[in-house]
């Protein structure tokens, strides 16, 4: 039986180095989803013995281009950053000074920080609590964890620079391939929230 489960070998003489050099110029580039659906994988593994799973190393901003990270392949996580034609990851940016005159006077990111910082805080459609982990000036990190198990999601502000007054985000769970909409039902209780408040949608969701 041992024999089934054998690997056939073969015997390469000088064409060794040539084969090598041909399979090494064929490997494809890891794209950026695939680092991040792999680490993924890897948190999953570990949540085997700790619920909570690991802060995946791929949260902040990334570089180039200047964003949030993409969205693993899993269906438990939206992001500003993915294409419009992701339904399934993708969610439009908010923004805290809109166009459409619900303003009666312009608010500074530092304002809009402390309306975001007070809904985040006080609001739970999900029963999970959130912790603010990290806060810098331009960007929020927190974290929810749910009342059983122990399960965390990471979620994720970021006030870009520039003219306009807009914040992306990115919510996600640590493990796992499916959240029920957990995520997305989230982000939408959020901006309930601050529309409340004078804030708005760039686009429908």
């Amino acid at each position: 039986m041992a024999s089934i489960f054998m690997r056939p070998s073969f015997s390469c003489c000088s064409s060794r180095g040539v084969a090598s050099h041909r399979k090494e110029s064929r490997a494809p580039k890891i794209r950026r989803r695939e680092v991040i659906l792999r680490t993924s994988e890897i948190a999953t593994l570990a949540a085997i013995f700790h619920f909570s799973g690991s802060k995946p190393n791929y949260l902040g901003v990334q570089k180039n281009p200047p964003s949030l990270a993409l969205c693993p392949a899993t269906n438990n996580c939206v992001s500003t950053s993915e294409e419009k034609t992701d339904s399934n990851h993708y969610a439009p940016p908010w923004n805290y000074n809109p166009q459409d005159g619900r303003r009666k006077k312009p608010i500074s990111r530092e304002e809009a920080m402390e309306e975001l910082l007070q809904v985040v805080t006080s609001t739970k459609p999900d029963n999970f609590t959130p912790k603010i982990v990290e806060k810098k000036d331009d960007y929020i990190r927190v974290e929810y964890e749910s009342p059983i198990l122990g399960l965390v999601d990471d979620v994720e502000f970021w006030f870009p620079s520039g003219n306009k007054s807009i914040v992306e985000y990115r919510s996600a769970s640590r493990v796992g391939s499916v959240d029920f909409d957990i995520n997305r039902k989230r982000i939408k209780a959020i901006r309930l929230a601050l529309e409340k408040k004078g804030w708005a949608s760039e686009s429908s969701f």
